[in-house]
């Protein structure tokens, strides 16, 4: 043995979840031929080309995320998109893929369970300088969704780290203004900016601007409700006809808030007011399907007062 060369066992001290690149092998006194011979020993195994496991086990989600990075070029690539935030501390959320983006110019061949997305540039500082090189959470966030397969799974993904204390809208904000991508532009700014403070108002505009373009009324907006000494506003409503429609951002989502709505739509309701609810995601998503309803109780509810 190389006497300049590193015991297994140490080696397994420093493997991140059990599998090194062949450069650090390489550093510690492992040459190709010291490799090839403790993998024909049934002691290591190959995953790749610059992947070496040092053992002959399934490879953990840690362990194939570093695999992702050897294989498709250490230093050219990072995890990112999904993965990242999923490294990140994301949960409930499945891929079992493992994202990386690198610069458009890099000449990369495919590799197996390894999705590679090119992208113009890197912001400053978006890969984190600690770790396994990934996209820092908000940026990936804006690339997940830009590289989701749809507007409802694009949605969900910036909702999510906001929702889990991985980022702020703000920062998706920043981040979708940095990369600017050419899929779903329109559609991310204006879901990071519902994210971001002031999404309920936003929400009751869009909601006025619908009902405007199809040819219902516009709707009474913020309708004040007195119950006792408890006071409540109706997002939008037509007063004359006892029907309000509630819009709730991704903040109606969180902590306790989905209760303090219930009971105050329940007071809204006993007093006499019939409610639709849709969230600001689901007016985004099926603006169609939502409206189609709105319009049958427009309609419906005119006729009831008509027939009294």
């Amino acid at each position: 043995m190389n006497d300049e060369r590193l015991p297994r066992r140490q080696l397994r001290d420093l493997a991140p979840h059990g599998v090194m690149s062949r450069a650090e092998l390489h550093h510690h006194g492992w040459d190709r031929g010291a490799v090839a011979r403790q993998v024909a020993g049934d002691r290591w195994a190959m995953h790749g080309r610059q992947t070496v496991a040092l053992h002959t086990g399934d490879l953990s989600v840690e362990a194939n995320r570093w695999r992702a990075i050897w294989e498709v070029g250490e230093g050219i690539a990072a995890l990112d998109g999904v993965t990242a935030l999923q490294a990140a501390g994301l949960e409930r959320f499945n891929d079992d893929r493992v994202h990386v983006s690198v610069l458009h110019t890099a000449s990369i061949e495919a590799v197996e369970g390894v999705v590679i997305h090119k992208v113009i540039r890197r912001s400053p500082g978006e890969v984190m300088a600690h770790g396994i090189p990934r996209v820092r959470p908000p940026m990936a966030a804006i690339r997940a969704a830009r590289w989701a397969v749809s507007d409802r799974q694009a949605a969900l993904l910036l909702v999510m780290p906001v929702q889990q204390g991985l980022a702020t809208g703000e920062q998706l904000i920043r981040s979708a203004r940095a990369y600017r991508g050419r899929r779903r532009r329109a559609f991310v700014g204006t879901v990071c900016r519902d994210i971001a403070d002031g999404a309920q108002a936003l929400g009751e505009l869009d909601f006025a601007a619908l009902c405007r373009a199809w040819g219902l009324p516009e709707p009474t907006r913020q309708v004040v409700r007195q119950f006792g000494s408890r006071r409540c506003y109706l997002d939008a409503a037509w007063e004359d006809i006892g029907y309000a429609v509630e819009i709730d951002g991704s903040q109606h989502q969180w902590g306790i808030a989905d209760t303090d709505d219930s009971f105050r739509q329940n007071d809204v309701v006993l007093g006499g007011d019939r409610v639709l609810r849709m969230t600001l995601m689901g007016l985004r998503l099926q603006p169609v399907r939502f409206m189609e309803q709105v319009v049958r109780g427009y309609r419906l509810f005119s006729a009831h007062r008509r027939a009294s």
